[in-house]
C-alpha cells in the first residue's frame, strides 16, 4: 500500500469504524417469535436508498487523536509530526516515497521545502478523497 494510502486509512478508518454499527443481539432460546418480530421491524425502518457516507473531518480526528498520545505533536504544520501521529514512520525514505507519490518534483532531500510542500500535498490529497480540511491547511 502506499504511504498516502496508509494515512488515509489511518484518518478515514477511524471515522469508519466510529459508523459501523453494534452487532445484532442474540435472542434467548425460545423467543423466536420475538426475534422475527424485531427483524420484521428492522427491514421496514430500514431506508429504501443507500445514505450517502458524510466526509470526513480530518482536523476533528487528528486533534483528538493528538490529544491522546501524550506527547507535543505539530500534526498541522509539520509532516513527520503528522505520520508519527498517525503511526506511520517519518523516515527519510517514506518522505521521499510519499513525494514521488504525490508528484514532487524538487530535490528529494528532506528539506524544510520538501516538508512543507509534502503536508500542504496530503492535506489537499485527503480533501479530494473526501475528507474536510480547512484551507489553512492546504493552501
Amino acid at each position: 500500500m502506499s504511504i498516502f494510502g496508509k494515512i488515509k486509512d489511518a484518518i478515514f478508518g477511524k471515522k469508519a469504524q466510529a459508523a459501523e454499527p453494534a452487532a445484532p443481539a442474540t435472542p434467548a432460546a425460545g423467543s423466536i417469535g420475538a426475534a422475527l418480530d424485531a427483524a420484521t421491524n428492522a427491514m421496514a425502518a430500514a431506508p429504501a436508498a443507500p445514505t450517502a457516507i458524510s466526509e470526513v473531518d480530518v482536523e476533528a480526528i487528528l486533534s483528538a487523536q493528538a490529544a491522546n498520545t501524550g506527547q507535543p505533536l505539530n500534526w498541522r504544520t509539520s509532516i513527520v509530526d503528522l505520520m508519527k501521529l498517525v503511526g506511520i514512520d517519518p523516515s527519510l525514505d517514506n518522505r521521499k516515497e510519499l513525494a514521488q507519490e504525490l508528484g514532487y518534483t524538487g530535490e528529494l532531500n528532506g528539506s524544510a521545502e520538501m516538508n512543507i510542500w509534502l503536508h500542504k500535498a496530503v492535506m489537499r490529497e485527503l480533501a479530494a478523497n473526501g475528507g474536510t480540511v480547512p484551507a489553512d491547511l492546504t493552501d
